[in-house]
């Protein structure tokens, strides 16, 4: 793996590689954010660097210990925890790559709004997280995971099997005890499928709670960056961190009654008497997903929740029109993104999409030996302003008003519930991703721009499942607490990664 600021010798011993990812607080005369920061270099190294070789961590930083004690010392309220930032996410240390050769000396000394809020708040950057490249926008037939820069991420369960996309880099290291957490940005996904197959909690936020300026886009409408942690309070924690109004995003200054502390009133969250609609045409095909999906809902109702079945046939016409948004923005923001860009030493800008493609041809062998650009080709020539203007109406409203707000107000419900996705699926850079299009309920939240949070719910063979949380735009800290309520409820066993391929567990079936 690409290694470029950490070629220096780290003077940190090796910790023995540890089953379960949780921080193991030394004793001595460090501070626990120092010792927790030295721990995490010392996991990425046995097993990123070497070991299982996850591919989860492009570059880390070595002095983040020092980092993590002055911040501690500090009092500041994220005290120096350890942050892994997806490489589409601008920070001043590291170039920003979106996991393309084309950008892999992109230094641009910048730090997204987001960053800055970040360090603010005490948090470290430990450094930047392997993705799907270009947020797996490229081509129609790509692997989640996989990037020229980074190669392919490797989930911590079953190490042969997929880490989706395309937060894979910070899901998968979260879950393998790399980081206290990571950010992740999603389209349609990205945070919530990565987060579920990796067994770990996964934000993704109403459109406008975190600032995108210095981020690489795909799209205005749809994107977003958001939380990737091991606990609902951590998710919540780190996006008070990140959130913030910024005149640069002029959607961040439209965000109503902005909470100060979206952790404050989780630890007393319950779920007596919370109404939430239940999603079972969502489970797909699989009875497996199903039973785990049930014991979940037991658990709810152990709790207090009043559940209650949804129904719903998706209006399919807003993914047609959401794809057109996505192809008409992906050329405009593209544009706009590399053309703020400085001089990338070593190689030519690019300064466009039509740019990019150019380069990937140019450099075939390297960016396109597993699968094309067709997406990039077709969002260049996507021109027509009036036809992605009545597409991106048409999306937003059947997406939000039409399906999200209709069944939340039909059947006088707070939330909506339904399984993530299911388990992870083998990776396979030959014949591209093979998801089951059938679970889940996650695409009109996204198109809409409303909070989703997936919450681990269990496993099927030792590959984690989650469970999914909508509610109505802007009710960011309200499906945080029905997550927390939930994760206290839960009795499933979760599971532990393995750092090995899959196996079967027990004893196989009788043929």
């Amino acid at each position: 793996m690409n290694r470029s600021l950490t070629s220096l010798a780290l003077i940190l011993a090796a910790a023995p590689a540890c089953a379960q990812p949780q921080i193991q607080i030394k004793a001595g005369s460090l501070g626990p954010a120092e010792t927790a920061a030295m721990d995490h270099i010392s996991r990425i190294k046995i097993e990123d660097d070497s070991g299982a070789q996850l591919n989860a961590v492009i570059v880390y930083n070595p002095d983040a210990p020092a980092a993590a004690r002055e911040a501690e010392q500090a009092g500041l309220p994220l005290g120096g925890r350890t942050v892994l930032v997806k490489d589409n996410i601008e920070t001043r240390e590291f170039p920003t790559t979106a996991g393309s050769l084309a950008l892999k000396n992109n230094m641009t000394r910048r730090d997204a709004s987001m960053i800055a809020n970040l360090r603010r708040a005490g948090g470290v950057v430990l450094g930047k997280a392997n993705l799907s490249e270009w947020a797996n926008i490229r081509d129609n037939d790509s692997t989640s995971g996989w990037s020229a820069v980074g190669g392919l991420t490797r989930n911590p369960h079953a190490t042969d099997r997929n880490s989706c996309g395309s937060s894979s880099g910070s899901g998968a290291a979260v879950a393998a005890g790399f980081a206290w957490a990571a950010i992740g940005t999603e389209t349609n996904g990205s945070i919530t499928c990565p987060a579920s197959i990796n067994g770990v909690v996964g934000f993704k936020p109403s459109v406008g709670v975190i600032s995108r300026t210095h981020v690489v886009p795909i799209s205005s409408t749809q994107d977003t960056a958001g939380p990737m942690t091991r606990t609902v309070t951590d998710a919540a924690m780190l996006l008070a961190a990140l959130a913030g109004e910024d005149e640069a995003d002029a959607v961040t200054l439209t965000v109503p009654n902005r909470p100060q502390n979206y952790a404050a009133g989780l630890a007393e969250a319950s779920l007596e008497g919370v109404r939430i609609g239940v999603m079972r045409n969502q489970i797909g095909n699989r009875d497996d997903l199903r039973e785990v999906f049930e014991e979940a809902l037991a658990d709810m109702e152990r709790a207090g929740a009043v559940l209650i079945d949804v129904e719903h046939e998706i209006n399919t016409q807003m993914f047609g029109d959401s794809f057109t948004v996505l192809l008409f923005e992906l050329r405009e923001e593209m544009g706009k993104y590399l053309s703020s860009i400085p001089e990338i030493e070593g190689g030519e800008t690019p300064r466009s999409l039509a740019d990019l493609i150019a380069f990937n041809e140019a450099n075939a062998e390297a960016q396109m030996r597993w699968f094309g650009q067709g997406i990039f080709q077709t969002a260049e020539m996507t021109t027509d302003r009036e036809a992605y203007e009545k597409a991106r109406e048409n999306a937003v409203r059947i997406a939000g008003k039409e399906t999200l707000d209709m069944l939340l107000a039909k059947h006088e419900v707070s939330f909506l519930v339904a399984p993530t996705r299911g388990p992870a699926w083998v990776s396979d850079l030959v014949n591209g991703d093979s998801f089951n299009g059938s679970i889940g309920f996650g695409s009109p939240a996204a198109i809409a721009g409303y909070p989703h949070l997936t919450v681990p719910m269990g496993h099927i063979e030792s590959l984690p499942v989650g469970v999914s949380f909508f509610g109505a735009k802007w009710a960011d800290h309200d499906v945080l607490k029905v997550g927390a309520a939930y994760e206290k409820a839960r009795t499933a066993e979760l599971p532990t990664p393995s750092f090995e391929p899959w196996k079967p567990l027990g004893k196989p079936a009788q043929q």
